[in-house]
């Protein structure tokens, strides 16, 4: 039996199943939950965890995908620098078919740009010193779990003296836009499924304000079905009690103060700003951009570009789906226009996308 068997035995899932249907018998109104990592929204999806769930509980979607969430113009802004001469972009694989405004980083590559699919940051950085009279730029996209391995490769960058090594940071934080969703009164979220990978980063106590604050409960869990249905009859038991708290679910990996290290290694190298949310708008700081001492490898600020007018595809609901008020199901491109193989929404292209999930796996 491998590790991973334990957490999805048939009967441990039906029994955590069956017991959420009888604590919540009788209820005239379902309790919402949101996840809010896309991994989540895979398993959730890959597993069928909705379809053992009873009706009064309902799991939906939130921003919880890094590409997804990251808007056209950071997109038309990478284009633009892979168009420059003597420039070589890096990247992890999804970000190749995200739509910009006009092209893809996939388009561009096809035309001839130097773009590269890493898997580490410090592969960008072997590139940078392998090519020294190339410009070689990282798209640095994430939340907080992969940050520290970009600020790590901005270090690694500095000690070895590259003055060739860029990053285009585009790294967001997650219990801002949860804060903003607790407050729109069109969601009513009952409870949050809290993203594991972020809080081994940032500690459980990260989204205590929210359950002082919205009074909404908190429970950090992981990513095996067993995992996530333990998540949701915490989450139903604190609903029902009228308590909200946060809880971790995801005590083999979650500590409540999170990584020491790394949280000194993002405070040094990036500092907190109001970052663009495709679908949500501008949130205070809920971005991290590269702080001042290091802006000598910020590609934004180090190679000025023109970038093209920005434009949204019509009929995308992407911005919707990210919120939660809608699902994938209801957009007129899903499935049509919209597939994997030809994404018109950031959603439909992340191995982490709601949309992409739905497609693969259905309801």
């Amino acid at each position: 039996m491998n590790y991973s068997d334990s957490f999805r035995d048939k009967e441990l899932v039906q029994g955590l199943a069956r017991r959420i249907a009888e604590l919540t018998k009788g209820l005239e109104k379902p309790l919402v939950f949101m996840e809010v990592c896309g991994t989540h929204t895979m398993a959730i999806y890959q597993f069928g965890l909705r379809s053992l769930l009873p009706p009064q509980v309902k799991l939906i979607s939130g921003p919880g995908c890094p590409v997804c969430v990251t808007p056209n113009s950071y997109l038309d802004r990478a284009i633009a620098l892979c168009r420059l001469p003597d420039v070589i972009i890096t990247s992890f694989g999804d970000m190749l078919r995200v739509p910009g405004s006009s092209s893809s980083l996939m388009e561009e590559r096809a035309k001839g740009a130097d773009i590269r699919v890493v898997y580490s940051p410090l592969d960008a950085v072997q590139i940078a010193t392998k090519n020294p009279a190339k410009r070689v730029i990282f798209l640095g996209v994430g939340f907080e779990t992969t940050a520290p391995t970009i600020a790590g490769s901005i270090l690694a960058a500095k000690a070895q003296g590259l003055t060739n090594y860029f990053v285009l940071a585009s790294h967001k934080t997650m219990p801002q836009p949860m804060a903003i969703l607790s407050a729109d009164p069109e969601l009513q979220v009952d409870g949050y499924i809290c993203p594991a990978h972020v809080s081994a980063i940032i500690g459980a106590d990260a989204y205590r304000f929210l359950c002082e604050e919205y009074k909404v409960p908190c429970v950090v869990t992981g990513f095996e079905p067993t995992d996530v249905l333990q998540g949701v009859e915490l989450l139903v038991r604190q609903a029902l009690a009228g308590e909200s708290k946060v809880e971790i679910q995801y005590s083999r990996v979650v500590r409540w103060e999170g990584n020491a290290k790394a949280q000194a290694m993002l405070a040094d190298v990036f500092t907190p700003f109001d970052a663009p949310w495709r679908g949500i708008g501008v949130l205070p700081g809920s971005g991290l951009r590269i702080a001042d001492k290091y802006a000598e490898f910020d590609a934004e600020q180090a190679i000025p570009v023109q970038v093209e007018e920005l434009k949204e595809h019509k009929g995308c609901l992407c911005g919707e789906i990210l919120k939660g008020k809608v699902s994938p199901f209801d957009c007129p491109l899903f499935g049509g226009k919209c597939t994997p193989e030809s994404p018109v929404g950031a959603c439909m292209v992340s191995s982490e996308g709601t949309c992409a999930a739905a497609f693969k796996y259905g309801r």
